[in-house]
């Protein structure tokens, strides 16, 4: 597509130029007819009097029809050639035209491809070509992705339905159907992952799950009978499947039963701590209590467990007096051999509990599968959010520890973190 404009965009130019341009030669060779056909007048006129001179010398013409013919000729010459009598035609003034016409035909040449560039430079839109292109590759890409997704899964559901005993790709078959959105299709395959377990009560109760999940989606958040069930079927082989009560309590939270929310999302913190999706859980659970208009309680630090820091918390006293204390606190840790990305461990507290100290171990990790005890080395970071968000916003404020502190095992001495600067943007 670039290809294209800058093609047109070269025409153009050329077209441009040809409107400069042409009428300057097009003027030039007007002009050289128009002095052929006057030279050519001249040598009639020069013919005509030699004749008349010979015709009057023989004899054949007296003095005054002589005369006369003569001034008749002169005046039919002035008529036909008046510049040519009076010396115009090889003037120095016409040579210098002449040599204008080619300086302004090489100037515009050079001069109007740059100006149009440049000016387009200045004014175009060459951006927003280029970000309607992108977009429009990304949505061919798209498109073909969720073609060749469709056509692989139609292949695999085929083959399932010979071999249905295959549970690996029932499961497959159900995550391939929620990625492109067909929700109808995944809680089948998922039914059907259930069916196919055997002695694995937790299992089968993960695949039923995963099916209410897929039901509720495609009821776009109705608890309809079609997701009950499956709830009632998960619940019945593990009453703390944990798909089963992420459902409940956003159907709950919907229905402004804050308490009940609250209960079905805290079992979950209780028995899967290490959720991939426990940050946004312990946000709705936060959510839900200031809904009812009271305060978090705050989690307590529990006994040491596995390799971690210990961190203590403390803020420059020139803010304490600004800061209200059920101000959200974080406290976070990054890998250290990592710039930016996501923390691997966050403790949520408040302002109200500083100065603190508090052990980041496995208990706070954000993933499952990235774990603060694996970390060789990390970097603390502490922030007082006004929103309660975690990410940073203007007027939070928020302290970090300079170097990389080790991870280790049992009670290492606190590392101490002050929160000494506010965020201006």
């Amino acid at each position: 597509m670039t290809q294209t404009f800058w093609l047109t965009a070269a025409v153009l130019i050329l077209l441009a130029l040809a409107f400069v341009v042409a009428p300057l030669f097009l003027h030039r060779s007007g002009r050289r007819a128009e002095m052929d056909l006057r030279n050519q007048n001249l040598l009639a006129y020069r013919s005509r009097m030699a004749e008349l001179d010979r015709e009057f010398d023989a004899g054949a013409l007296d003095e005054e029809s002589y005369q006369q013919l003569r001034e008749e000729l002169a005046g039919s010459m002035l008529d036909d050639v008046p510049d040519a009598e009076r010396g115009v035609i090889d003037s120095p003034d016409r040579a210098r035209g002449g040599k204008s016409a080619v300086v302004i035909a090489i100037a515009s040449l050079a001069v109007i491809p740059a100006a149009a560039v440049y000016l387009y430079g200045q004014w175009g839109a060459m951006d927003d070509v280029e970000q309607f292109r992108a977009m429009q590759e990304m949505m061919a890409a798209d498109s073909d992705r969720l073609g060749q997704m469709q056509k692989l899964t139609s292949q695999l559901r085929e083959r399932l339905e010979d071999n249905p005993e295959n549970t690996e790709g029932w499961a497959m078959l159900g995550r391939s159907y929620m990625r492109i959105e067909q929700y109808e299709d995944a809680a089948w395959a998922f039914e059907r992952l259930a069916e196919s377990i055997e002695d694995d009560e937790n299992g089968k109760a993960v695949a039923w799950g995963l099916s209410a999940q897929a039901a509720f989606f495609l009821s776009e958040g109705d608890l309809n009978p079609e997701v009950s069930n499956a709830i009632e079927k998960a619940r019945s082989l593990n009453p703390d499947e944990v798909n089963s009560l992420g459902l409940l309590g956003i159907h709950a939270f919907s229905q402004q039963n804050f308490e009940e929310a609250i209960r079905y999302w805290e079992r979950i913190v209780s028995v899967a701590p290490n959720h991939p999706q426990i940050a946004s859980i312990r946000q709705g659970i936060e959510q839900a209590y200031q809904r009812l208009g009271r305060e978090m309680p705050q989690e307590q630090p529990s006994e040491v467990s596995g390799a971690g820091v210990t961190v203590r918390v403390e803020i420059e006293e020139a803010f304490r007096g600004e800061i209200p204390d059920d101000t959200t606190l974080f406290v976070l840790a990054r890998r250290a051999d990592v710039q930016g990305g996501p923390p691997l461990a966050v403790a949520r507290l408040s302002a109200g509990q500083l100065p603190m100290e508090i052990r980041l171990d496995d208990r706070f990790n954000m993933s499952a599968g990235a774990k603060l005890s694996e970390a060789g080395e990390v970097r603390l970071q502490a922030r007082l959010s006004r929103s309660g968000n975690a990410r940073p916003q203007a007027g939070d404020w928020q302290g970090e520890v300079d170097q990389p502190v080790p991870v280790g095992e049992g009670e290492n001495g606190p590392v101490t973190l002050l929160i000494d600067t506010q965020l201006v943007q």
